[in-house]
């Protein structure tokens, strides 16, 4: 016997064999329905006291019976031959239930994402059919569907359905790129629709920092960003990070906007996930997904490349389940580029296997740069760290201080793999000439996902082995504060950093006078330069080099303001 799909708890075996039946009934291929199917459906729906979806096919074949609502019982995406964004599926739904109202919002996304035919809602009155609602899709961005109004089951009946739906799919044709949903990346750029979830321990300039940040790490991994949506919550959803009404909205407005890509500002766990792209129909990933898809770009050296699959492969190990189709694409969007997706399909003990493979790689390159960094100790030649956050101006500081040539862009990451140069420095009073080793190390950012600090350790010892750190803060940022607390928060969690440190304050040109002042003041030890227009640079060599003649004393703490800004876990 056919299957019987939905929620069919509680429902008698007579009341199933019922349901069964209706397979036989077929329905003629130039009408929506006819009125004595239509009334057995509102029979059957009175007895078992459930609404109950029917999907049809063009030639009036009846494929799926199901208990429950339109949004409840939907065809997965696999499921529909049709998947052209420019055609409908081929599927009508008739659905029954009992008030006398349109279709909620629920059912008409659900109607979207399936690009059904037509919905029919039938209003189900004592066993029999009252009124009706006939809705189809629209390629309007505002409204992407039509309502009818309130028909008779004559008036529905005698609609001639294969006319209409002809002349719906003309129209969606001639609107040109489509208006479904799609799961499908059609070029290396995802239209993202972003997500922001504010709970009560978050500061609002805070919350929108992130959200600016996310926007800036989402167009450097080559995303648009379509549109942000915010919601604010006593705490996190377990099952889908917002609520139930809220993810009506981003699928509704995710649709408008043709959105490929939902982006959260929270890491989300794979539950969390799957549960999303369930309901949304769309693909999921989080802050981290982003980074680590950045991470995949950038990585240009053997190196890189090695410590970036490690990354992407223990944070996409959890997240395996019921995504092996999509994992298995190459470089088809954000969080499906780089080394790390092209095997994750298989079993997982293939992938810890070559996880374990990876850190041995770690572990050889940790023993090559120890080799390194003795060499450079042996020749007693002082090493200085550049670390700070991500964009913040270090490798173009590197360059115009050493000649070299890393990439530099204004971008999250430009730069990950670290370069070590010798810059020659003239006393002034003896006119000797010092040799010191500026490192250039990968930059920070809040809340720096634990797979990459992991991943990334033999990188990060570069700071660790250094004799000092210059502490290198984009002063033109609005949160620079913020960037600081972060950085310093992140080197805290290192097992060990040199003891002596100085804070650089950069791009000063595009600071005003006032703000300028008042930094002066409160950071009367920093250096502020300007490392494009090449100010500041001669006190930042004498610095340097007083800096690690000096003895030995505490790195410098952040403003109290900005350590209480930012919480622990601000969002």
């Amino acid at each position: 016997m056919q299957k019987i799909y939905g929620n069919t708890q509680g429902i008698k075996a007579s009341q199933i064999k019922q349901l069964q039946r209706l397979y036989e009934e077929n329905q003629p291929a130039d009408r929506l329905i006819t009125p004595e199917f239509a009334q057995a459906l509102a029979a059957i729906t009175k007895e078992i006291h459930h609404p109950i979806c029917c999907y049809i096919n063009r030639r009036g074949q009846i494929i799926r019976i199901a208990v429950g609502t339109p949004n409840q019982t939907q065809i997965l995406a696999e499921e529909l031959h049709r998947r052209s964004a420019e055609r409908l599926s081929g599927i009508r739904c008739v659905a029954t239930q009992f008030k006398s109202e349109p279709p909620d919002e629920a059912s008409l996304i659900a109607m979207m994402r399936q690009r059904l035919d037509a919905l029919v809602i039938l209003i189900a009155t004592d066993s029999e059919v009252k009124e009706a609602f006939l809705t189809y899709l629209f390629p309007d961005r505002e409204s992407p569907w039509v309502i009818s109004p309130p028909l008779s089951l004559d008036d529905l009946t005698e609609q001639e359905f294969d006319e209409l739906v002809h002349e719906w799919e003309r129209e969606i044709a001639d609107a040109g790129d489509g208006i479904f949903l799609s799961q499908e990346v059609v070029s290396d750029q995802d239209r993202v629709l972003l997500v922001g979830v504010q709970t009560e321990d978050v500061f609002v300039q805070r919350f929108e920092d992130g959200l600016a940040e996310l926007v800036r790490l989402v167009e450097s991994a080559k995303g648009i960003v379509l549109d942000t949506m915010r919601q604010k919550r006593d705490r996190i959803h377990p099952q889908t990070v917002v609520g139930k009404g809220k993810i009506e909205e981003i699928t509704l407005l995710a649709q408008k906007l043709r959105a490929n890509l939902i982006v959260f500002d929270r890491d989300i766990s794979a539950s969390q996930a799957r549960n999303l792209e369930q309901e949304i129909g769309i693909r999921v990933v989080d802050r981290t997904e982003v980074i680590l898809d950045i991470f995949a770009q950038r990585a240009r050296t053997q190196e890189g490349k090695l410590q970036v699959e490690l990354a992407q492969l223990e944070y996409m190990l959890p997240r395996l389940r019921g995504r092996g189709q999509e994992m298995s694409r190459l470089g088809a969007g954000i969080g499906t580029r780089g080394p790390g997706e092209t095997k994750l399909e298989t079993e997982r003990r293939t992938i810890q296997r070559r996880i374990g493979q990876l850190q041995e790689e770690v572990n050889q390159l940790q023993a090559h740069r120890a080799r390194i960094r003795q060499q450079r100790q042996q020749q007693e030649i002082p090493v200085l760290a550049l670390v700070g956050y991500t964009n913040a101006g270090k490798s173009t500081l590197l360059n115009v201080l050493t000649n070299a040539e890393v990439y530099t862009a204004d971008q999250l990451f430009a730069t990950l793999d670290p370069t070590t140069r010798k810059v020659v420095i003239t006393e002034p009073e003896t006119q000797e000439r010092r040799s010191i080793l500026l490192t250039d190390t990968v930059g920070f950012i809040h809340e720096l996902p634990p797979a990459l600090m992991d991943a990334f350790r033999a990188t990060l010892e570069e700071v660790v082995e250094a004799s000092a750190m210059i502490h290198v803060v984009d002063l033109s940022h609005p949160a620079w504060e913020s960037h600081i607390a972060s950085v310093l928060k992140i080197l805290e969690e290192m097992p060990e950093i040199p003891e002596k440190s100085l804070i650089a304050f950069n791009k000063v040109d595009q600071v005003d006078s006032e703000t300028l002042a008042r930094v002066q003041q409160d950071y009367p030890e920093a250096v502020f330069i300007s490392a494009t227009q090449r100010l500041g640079l001669e006190t930042l060599k004498m610095r340097s080099l007083q800096l690690i003649d000096e003895p030995v004393q505490a790195m410098p703490a952040a403003l109290p303001e900005a350590q209480n800004a930012v919480p622990q876990n601000s969002y």
